[in-house]
């Protein structure tokens, strides 16, 4: 299969030459060892009982040949990260370790965080700007940066388009499939889950079935602040059985632990923008063709009335998932702001490393009306010097600026 470049190919590029060990940290799937392999001398794969069993009679790690060795799947043997540690406390040149890995042992509590030897990295599954099908003309470094330069470009890409892109997914084994392909594997995707990657991490689904109604129930919250008693409420059964609240908290941990979910924290300004800010999360699954799937959409669906009240929020998982990918390479942090009982909303909020804000409103719409924006207006009143741009991501056709100076970008246009 064709390797199509990942943004996370850039700050690897940047940072190979600035750090011994890496860690890439993200959901099966997503294409973390295709990456690393690129640039990697030797490959051990830690999912190998052979080639564990190898490397657990040499935690010194000092039989490896020179050049740079990627551990796979180290969380299967986590006292590997301790034995990365010490060789970079010991001098271990630049771009001589990467570490991959689709969950965080829970069994590693004598293992050193790593902080200050092994940069962590977070992929994430392809954003749209990433899947080779349009070719962006606005970066979301340039609007971070304050620079207001002009934002300009045009797009083919059409509401069936993004409509495809959300339920054909990020994952590269997944997108490039037939359709009716991609279902059957999403849906294995999250079998595999319960029937095999929770036990690994030491946690036994009782009743697969009820896990998948929670699942379903916060798939169904995309994009929103949906408190957790909520859900709860949501995933009563057909025979009236709700799972207890310390069970869906376990559902909770343990996905996260496998990366699968992946919810924007609320945004807690440093000059307490507003004592009202809530801080609860928004929710989001890694990808968005997860939450269609789980919910029965398919593409031609959530164009339809059946769909239509779920095209809307996952067409923001949408955009998010990019921004997030595109933020982490500009330095960026991604939250979103809501004030309590909803009286102001921003969907995204990007803080550079200067503390420049970069405010997002996600529209599922060509065109953009006054109130669209309001909210945005009521940001740059509220901080106006932090403010580096304003931007609305759209699904139409060109980029362009607003008499008031707000951009309007598709969401197919925008890019690192």
């Amino acid at each position: 299969m064709e390797y199509l470049s990942r943004t996370i190919d850039l700050e690897l590029d940047e940072l190979s030459d600035e750090a011994a060990a890496i860690a890439i940290d993200g959901p099966k799937g997503v294409g973390k060892t295709d990456t690393a392999l690129r640039r990697a001398d030797i490959a051990w794969y830690l999912d190998d009982p052979a080639q564990r069993d190898v490397l657990r009679s040499d935690f010194s790690l000092k039989s490896i040949p020179e050049g740079t060795v990627l551990l796979d799947e180290w969380q299967q043997l986590p006292q590997v990260w301790d034995s990365v540690r010490r060789s970079v406390d010991t001098g271990a040149p630049n771009g001589r370790f990467l570490l991959t890995g689709s969950a965080s042992p829970i069994n590693a509590s004598g293992t050193h965080s790593g902080a200050g030897r092994i940069l962590s990295l977070r992929m994430r599954p392809m954003g749209v700007h990433e899947r080779g099908l349009v070719t962006p003309t606005v970066s979301l470094a340039h609007l971070l940066s304050g620079q207001r330069k002009p934002v300009n470009g045009t797009s083919t890409f059409l509401l069936t388009d993004y409509a495809d892109a959300i339920v054909s997914s990020g994952f590269p084994g997944i997108m490039k499939t037939a359709p009716r392909v991609q279902r059957r594997m999403l849906t294995a995707y999250v079998q595999r889950i319960v029937d095999r990657d929770l036990p690994d991490l030491g946690y036994t689904v009782r009743r697969p079935e009820t896990l998948r109604r929670w699942l379903a129930a916060y798939a169904a919250a995309s994009s929103t602040t949906t408190s957790y008693s909520r859900l709860l409420d949501t995933t009563t059964g057909g025979d009236g059985a709700q799972p207890a609240k310390t069970t869906t908290i376990t559902y909770r941990d343990h996905l996260s632990q496998l990366w699968l979910l992946d919810p924007v924290p609320g945004w807690a300004p440093t000059n307490n923008l507003n004592r009202r800010l809530q801080q609860a999360p928004k929710h989001q699954l890694a990808d968005p063709a997860l939450a269609a799937n789980l919910l029965s959409q398919t593409a031609e669906s959530l164009l339809s009335p059946k769909g239509a009240h779920l095209a809307g929020p996952l067409f923001e998982s949408l955009a998010t998932l990019g921004i997030r990918v595109m933020a982490q390479a500009a330095e960026a942090a991604v939250r979103h702001l809501r004030l309590f009982r909803g009286e102001r909303e921003v969907d995204l909020i990007v803080e550079g490393a200067d503390g420049g804000i970069l405010g997002i409103e996600v529209k599922l719409a060509a065109d953009v009306s006054d109130s669209d924006i309001r909210h945005l207006h009521w940001l740059r009143e509220q901080i106006p010097d932090q403010i580096a741009d304003l931007v609305v991501i759209t699904t139409g056709a060109a980029a362009y600026r607003r008499p008031d100076g707000i951009a309007v970008v598709p969401l197919a246009l925008l890019g690192p």
